[in-house]
C-alpha cells in the first residue's frame, strides 16, 4: 500500500484529478486519473468495471450525479494509502485518445481573433467583424475522425491553393501551415433530437475540458472557404491533450463572462454568464511565443452549446466542440501564427531561426493552467504535435 504524495505546487493535485486513458507494457487501454506524476488505474481503485474500457464514454454517459459521486470517491481514496498495483509512473505509460469523439464542431468565439482576421482578410472594410458575429457564436462542423492525441505526428496537408497574384489555382503541399490554440469541451450526456439545451443546463451536459490545437492550412482555407466555410484546410488533423479536466474541477476558475453588446437573444442569455480563467502557453520549437488568455473569450461554453442545439440538433456522449482560436488584445496573446506574424509580413524569431508559418520538423506544444482551490493551479497536460513532410503533392 502507498500514499501518493504530491508537491503543493503540483498542477495535478487532489483539486484536479483529470481523466485519461492509458496502457502499460502492451496491455489493453483503461481509464485512469493522474495525481502528480502518478497514473492511477480507476477500475482497480474503485472496483468499477466502467473504467476497464478504452475510453471515457461509458462513464460519461452515466450522467452528472455519477460524475459528482465518483470525483468525491476518488478524492477520498487517494487521500489515504492505496494498493500498489493501481499505481504507475507517468513515464512508464502510453496515453491514448481519452474519448471516442462522436461529432465535432469548431466555433469562432474570440472577438480579438475574429477582429484580427477581419483586418487581415478584409482590410477595405471599416468593421472587421461580420454582421452576425455579435449575435451568435459562429461555428462549422469538422471531422471527428481526424482528432488525434498529443504526440501524434501531423502530416503536412496538400490541396488546392491560389495566391492573389495567381491566375489559376495550383495543387501542392500547404505553404502556410498554422495552429489555433483552443479549448475543447466534451459532452458527457447528450440530448434528444428536437430538444435544445438551455444555457442554464449546460453544466449538467458538459463533462470536461481539453487542450485543443486546430491545425490550419491557411492557403488551402483561403481558396476554399467562400461560400461554405472551412473544409480541407482544417479537416486533416486536430490535436487534443490526453487529460480531460472535469468541469467540476474548474469551479474556482469561473469568471464573469465579458459584457455583450448588443444583448444576445433570450436563448443565449444567462442570469450569471460565466467564462473560465485559463492561461495558455504556445511553445514553438521549445520557445514560448504567445500566452493566450481564455477569459477574454466573447462567447461562453454554455452559449456555444445552447446555440449548437437551438435548432433541435441532438448531441451524444463524446461530442466535442472547440472554442475557436483564443486570442487576447496584445500581440503576445495571439493564439494563431497568422495573427502573430500578421499574415506572414512580420516574421518571428524562434529558437534562433526566423519563422512565419510552420516548416517540416517544427514542433508546437500547447499547455495551460487555471486557478484551483486554496491558491493551487490546475494543469491540462499538453497538446503536442510535430510537422511531418507531405506524402503527396
Amino acid at each position: 500500500m502507498t500514499v501518493v504524495t504530491v508537491s503543493a505546487h503540483s498542477l495535478y493535485g487532489l483539486d484536479n484529478l483529470p481523466y485519461g486513458v492509458y496502457s502499460v507494457d502492451g496491455s489493453a487501454p483503461r481509464v485512469a486519473t493522474r495525481l502528480g506524476d502518478t497514473v492511477v488505474d480507476l477500475a482497480g481503485l474503485l472496483g468499477d468495471e466502467v473504467f476497464a474500457r478504452p475510453s471515457l464514454n461509458a462513464f460519461m454517459g452515466q450522467g452528472y450525479e455519477k460524475w459528482v459521486r465518483v470525483r468525491a470517491e476518488i478524492r477520498d481514496r487517494l487521500a489515504q494509502a492505496v494498493p500498489d498495483e493501481v499505481l504507475f509512473p507517468l513515464a512508464d505509460v502510453t496515453l491514448h485518445l481519452p474519448v471516442e469523439v462522436a461529432d465535432y464542431v469548431d466555433f469562432y468565439a474570440s472577438e480579438h481573433h475574429a477582429s484580427n482576421l477581419g483586418r487581415l482578410f478584409r482590410p477595405e472594410n471599416p468593421d472587421p467583424l461580420t454582421p452576425n458575429w455579435k449575435h451568435l457564436p459562429i461555428g462549422y462542423h469538422g471531422r471527428a475522425g481526424t482528432i488525434v492525441v498529443s504526440g501524434t505526428g501531423i502530416v503536412r496537408p496538400s490541396g488546392q491553393r491560389r495566391a492573389p497574384s495567381d491566375d489559376a489555382p495550383s495543387f501542392g503541399p500547404s505553404t502556410r501551415l498554422d495552429i489555433e490554440a483552443e479549448l475543447g469541451f466534451i459532452v458527457g450526456t447528450g440530448s434528444a433530437l428536437g430538444e435544445p439545451i438551455p444555457v442554464e443546463e449546460a453544466e449538467r451536459h458538459l463533462f470536461g475540458v481539453v487542450l485543443f490545437n486546430d491545425w490550419s492550412a491557411r492557403d488551402i482555407q483561403a481558396w476554399e472557404y467562400v461560400p461554405l466555410g472551412p473544409n480541407l484546410g482544417k479537416s486533416f488533423a486536430s490535436t487534443i491533450a490526453p487529460w480531460v479536466v472535469p468541469l467540476l474541477a474548474l469551479q474556482e476558475a469561473k469568471v464573469p463572462a465579458p459584457q455583450q453588446h448588443p444583448q444576445p437573444l433570450p436563448y443565449l442569455a444567462a442570469e450569471e454568464p460565466w467564462g473560465l480563467d485559463v492561461d495558455l502557453e504556445v511553445a514553438w520549437n521549445g520557445e514560448v511565443v504567445t500566452r493566450p488568455p481564455y477569459r477574454e473569450m466573447y462567447w461562453s461554453p454554455a452559449q456555444m452549446l445552447a446555440h449548437l442545439t437551438v435548432n433541435g440538433a441532438s448531441t451524444r456522449t463524446g461530442d466535442l466542440f472547440a472554442s475557436g482560436t483564443i486570442s487576447g488584445p496584445g500581440k503576445d496573446t495571439r493564439g494563431a501564427f497568422i495573427e502573430l506574424t500578421w499574415g506572414g509580413t512580420e516574421p518571428v524569431h524562434v529558437a534562433g531561426e526566423t519563422r512565419t508559418f510552420l516548416e517540416d520538423g517544427d514542433e508546437v506544444v500547447l499547455t495551460a493552467s487555471a486557478p484551483g482551490a486554496g491558491g493551487s493551479r490546475i494543469g491540462f497536460g499538453e497538446a503536442r504535435g510535430r510537422i511531418l513532410p507531405a506524402t503527396r503533392g
